[in-house]
């Protein structure tokens, strides 16, 4: 059933969608898009809501009125159909085309999207649920993993945070191995890269090291502008000695017997992840870190801050003393004035 059909079915039982379609939802539905350039191509993320893949539609070069094509979806009965992957995209194609070829998942390639802060337990779990990837690693073990993948990390059997999380394509049916071995690659890259540009001084003085913190620093920071601040906070108190006391770590290392909050006992209970308990670095990364939580862990801000508090907002207030962050406590966590 045509756009014009559907719009008319619906007019006839509900008004509001009646008015849309009369009020020239057929005429935008159907007149060509004015893209970017003649042709281009389109990442669309997986998990997207449907306003998020008419925002990444509109950020690639696809400009499409948000309101409308959501409607439009609505109206067909497609928003729960959208497929992510990569689409490639040619002038004179118009909104009614580029939903009906995002439903029907008409893709160059498929895509995964690894997050920032993930564990390496999640990026399994993301990749061993991607239908279009043959998974031929599914239910071995990250040192298993790592031995497929040549990684001298292979020792140790831990792969956290040699991973790095970005959107990755490839073609149906592909090896699940394949996008290991490039995330695996792509975050020796960056880490080299970060590494060569770090700022002197450090008080850590291999990759891997910055490596740890940079996994710290990414499941800290609610706001990015202050990844270099807490950064400089853990640079600072592994200087002097502090223990780095971060929940994070904690919670990491509780494993399963984390439930979704961190009580005083746990705080109390020894693990080699406990940074209340245990100065210094924890032994692996927590996390996958990005590149920005890369770049703030080798280039930390210039700041004598020892201290942090969450701001309630995402953002954290930063004091140098422990009479400072006392107040910030009390203004921020116990609300007094």
């Amino acid at each position: 059933m045509s756009f014009l059909k559907k719009c008319l079915v619906a007019g006839s039982t509900a008004v509001i969608l009646a008015a849309a379609c009369a009020a020239g939802g057929y005429y935008w539905a159907t007149t060509p898009v004015q893209l970017a350039s003649a042709q281009l191509d389109v990442t669309l993320k997986p998990h997207s809501s449907l306003r998020s893949v008419t925002l990444q539609l509109n950020r690639g070069g696809v400009p499409v009125q948000s309101d409308l094509f959501v409607l439009m979806a609505r109206l067909l009965g497609l928003q729960g159909q959208l497929k992510p992957g990569n689409y490639a995209f040619k002038s004179g194609v118009t909104p009614y085309d580029v939903l009906q070829k995002i439903a029907r998942g008409d893709v160059n390639e498929y895509v995964a999207t690894i997050i920032e802060g993930w564990t390496l337990q999640r990026m399994r779990a993301e990749l061993d649920a991607n239908p279009a990837l043959r998974h031929d690693t599914q239910g071995v073990s990250d040192a298993e993993l790592l031995r497929l993948l040549g990684a001298p990390e292979a020792a140790s059997g831990n792969g956290e945070g040699l991973f790095f999380p970005d959107t990755y394509l490839f073609d149906k049916n592909t090896s699940d191995l394949a996008v290991y071995r490039r995330a695996y690659r792509l975050m020796q890259l960056r880490l080299n890269e970060a590494w060569a540009a770090r700022a002197p001084g450090l008080p850590y003085t291999t990759p891997y090291a910055a490596l740890i913190m940079a996994s710290m620093i990414e499941k800290e920071t609610g706001k990015a502008s202050d990844r270099p601040l807490v950064a400089a906070v853990f640079a600072n108190r592994l200087r002097v000695g502090m223990p780095l006391q971060t929940d994070p770590t904690v919670i990491y290392g509780m494993g399963p017997d984390y439930t979704g909050r961190l009580r005083k006992r746990d705080l109390q209970t020894d693990t080699p992840y406990n940074t209340y308990t245990r100065r210094g670095l924890p032994p692996t990364p927590i996390s996958l870190p990005g590149a920005a939580a890369l770049a703030a862990a080798l280039n930390p801000a210039s700041s004598s801050a020892l201290y942090f508090v969450s701001r309630g907002d995402g953002s954290s207030e930063f004091s140098a003393t422990l009479d400072e962050h006392n107040k910030a406590v009390n203004q921020y966590i116990r609300g007094a004035q």
